[in-house]
């Protein structure tokens, strides 16, 4: 016989999707991931401001702490942005608070790097090297853009930068697009193609700066440079960027957060 009870409504659907095989999952945790979800989906772009946490919780019939719960998650990730008095925005690489997060670069001194200035040196698209396209989870020979650019920091040459995207997903990007970009990098990616970059994972290592590189950044062959591999990631932890940058450190040093 046919159960005569209604079916549960999608928003309650959603959330018992979510806890699905995660029995141990608190519940803001599941908020967090569709939330996730309708960020990866472009429900709310970059920039934009999200519905209320009231809104939310009657969306996903919880309660409006769970909501906030998993909203303040989604800040401290830098996914969300909230502004007093104004509400919760997505994050966007436009905005000042976030442009510079992946650029771990502070004077001796202890401020703040300083104002960046990018050139763009090549922009190609080639077959992918093998260890890009594993870095990519491309499959073997499948097409990327490779661009360098050198990076001033108050008008001082101090990373050149070799960066490696997926040729699918950038389709039109050109050293003319790039060269007429104003915006920073991440950001252009968000507007012209769709991508957020929203973590990253890096090493670093001491190096000797190669003849090519000490030419660039304005120094002597061999001079010590910290080398520092990062794949980006968007939604869903898909990798999106390889990017291999030369830091020159005589004034500048690497910093980072740990909790």
């Amino acid at each position: 016989m046919a159960d005569p009870r209604p079916d549960p409504s999608p928003r309650n659907r959603a959330v018992r999707t979510a806890g699905e095989g995660a029995a141990f999952s608190p519940l803001y945790r599941q908020i967090k991931e569709l939330l996730v979800q309708s960020l990866e989906r472009g429900e709310w772009k970059p920039g934009e401001l999200i519905p209320s946490e009231i809104d939310l919780a009657s969306r996903f019939q919880v309660s409006q702490g769970t909501v906030r719960k998993a909203v303040d998650e989604l800040a401290a990730e830098h996914l969300l942005l909230r502004r007093q008095g104004k509400g919760t925005f997505v994050a966007t690489h436009h905005e000042a608070r976030v442009r510079y997060r992946f650029l771990r670069l502070a004077t001796d001194e202890e401020t703040e790097g300083g104002r960046a200035e990018s050139r763009i040196l090549e922009c190609r698209r080639l077959r992918a090297p093998v260890e890009i396209a594993r870095a990519l989870e491309l499959r073997a020979g499948e097409t990327v853009v490779m661009i360098r650019r050198l990076l001033s920091m108050n008008h001082r040459p101090t990373v050149l930068d070799e960066i490696w995207l997926p040729g699918s997903i950038f389709r039109g990007l050109t050293l003319e697009l790039l060269a007429a970009n104003k915006a920073p990098l991440y950001g252009l990616f968000e507007t012209e193609f769709g991508v957020s970059m929203v973590r990253a994972d890096e090493k670093l290592r001491a190096v000797a700066a190669p003849a090519d590189a000490a030419d660039l950044l304005g120094v002597g062959p061999g001079v010590p440079l910290l080398q520092v591999e990062r794949v980006s990631y968007t939604y869903g932890d898909r990798p999106v960027e390889v990017r291999r940058g030369l830091y020159l450190t005589d004034r500048y040093h690497y910093r980072n957060s740990l909790n």
